[in-house]
């Protein structure tokens, strides 16, 4: 049991940073991406080509992290003059793109058959017998670390800059805000946490192929978000708990209803999850843990408005201070 849980804790610390990768591009910046299983492909294959060609566990890890945060920079780049609805379709072909090459250039990346063999971190060092509990510490520790990082570059001018941009870019742009290079570095910064998020994968389960990187993982990414609360760092680590249990929770459904074939219990699995999210965004369209944003100072004759989410974020005037001038008549020279 102790096993079990330590491995969920471990891949939630994955989805975890799936999710805030998700976060700064479409929950900060505005840009979907249906892509991000790419992404996520892109750094584990990147990891376990260079460990499995001897690299150091932190030397793959980095170049994992370089590639993905080009490929962001690069594809932000490309379909820089693209609304969101093109852009999700480019993003959403890159994925394509990556899981195709990952099937059929086994030369590189084994195809069908995956790479097998991924050496772990620090094995010969922690022993086979408590390994499965530092790995989950380990994976702990990055998100720990990844989170305080991007929860610091949300709160400075530049998370404050890309909110600018996701609420109107034509505002934006108009403040002096180099829209363009903004997205990119979004794309980019996205890009890196899941050149992390794939690395810690490949190494979890020593093998990695391409029936891993669906679009499924996307769809459990935009999930996570929604559920914690878009462009809210700290809800979208809950809602990553959140579907995590429920993925795993619905994995027993087999046990309550032995009736069902498998195929059966996938499908009512998807339905269950499915209702649980439409509950969730009708009784709390906001997410868990919704996005905090700054209100002016309050003033004698003001009062607090709800907006559409529930919050108390605007405040608005009911009275304003009036000045009045008496108007002099002009004297005749």
């Amino acid at each position: 049991m102790i096993g079990y849980l330590t491995t969920i804790l471990t891949l939630v610390s994955i989805a975890a940073l799936i999710a805030m990768a998700l976060n700064i591009q479409w929950g900060m910046c505005g840009m979907v991406n249906f892509g991000l299983a790419g992404f996520v492909a892109l750094g584990a294959y990147v990891t376990a080509i260079l460990t499995l060609a001897g690299w150091s566990t932190f030397a793959a890890m980095a170049m994992a992290i370089v590639a993905c945060s080009a490929a962001g920079a690069l594809l932000s780049l490309i379909s820089m003059r693209l609304s969101e609805d093109y852009l999700a379709i480019v993003t959403l072909g890159f994925g394509e793109i990556v899981r195709l090459v990952t099937l059929n250039e086994s030369w590189l990346t084994g195809g069908a058959m995956g790479l097998p063999g991924i050496p772990r971190p620090f094995v010969g060092v922690i022993g086979e017998a408590n390994y499965e509990t530092f790995y989950m510490v380990f994976s702990l520790v990055i998100v720990l670390v990844v989170f305080l990082a991007l929860d610091k570059s949300a709160r400075s001018p530049f998370g404050r800059a890309l909110r600018a941009v996701r609420d109107d870019d034509l505002v934006a742009a108009s403040l002096g805000k180099n829209v363009l290079l903004l997205r990119a570095k979004a794309f980019a910064l996205g890009g890196a946490v899941t050149g992390i998020a794939g690395s810690l994968q490949a190494f979890q389960f020593s093998y990695i192929d391409p029936s891993q990187f669906t679009p499924i993982l996307t769809a459990y990414a935009f999930m996570a978000v929604i559920a914690g609360g878009r462009g809210s760092q700290r809800g979208l680590i809950l809602g990553a708990c959140s579907i995590m249990v429920l993925l795993e929770a619905t994995r027993f459904l087999k046990d309550v209803i032995p009736f069902l074939d498998n195929a059966q219990v996938a499908a009512v699995r998807l339905i269950l999850i499915g209702a649980g999210l439409i509950a969730l965004l009708i009784f709390r369209p906001q997410g868990l843990l919704p996005e905090f944003r700054l209100a002016p100072a309050r003033t004698d004759g003001d009062s607090p408005r709800r907006d559409a989410d529930g919050d108390d974020t605007m405040v608005l005037p009911q009275s304003l201070p009036r000045r009045t001038e008496t108007l002099h008549p002009i004297p005749k020279e």
